[in-house]
């Protein structure tokens, strides 16, 4: 499956307009699998993960539990 192609890619709300430096997520239609991709260059590839992973990341840094000391 290409997955640039089968996911639904959106930016962060915050990343503007002007091109930023910004991660766009992508998932597929049915929502079984999350991608991450940099959106200055999406033709470099992605990293895929199932959303359950994602979830659970998410939760993580909302947390602050990868903070950096």
């Amino acid at each position: 499956m290409d997955m640039n192609s089968a996911c639904i890619w959106r930016k962060a709300s915050k990343s503007g307009n002007n091109g930023g430096n910004c991660v766009e997520i992508g998932t597929t239609p049915a929502g079984s699998i999350a991608a991450i991709r940099d959106s200055k260059s999406p033709e470099r590839g992605h990293l895929t993960v199932s959303t359950g992973a994602f979830a659970a990341f998410i939760a993580d840094v909302k947390r602050s539990h990868l903070d950096l000391p």
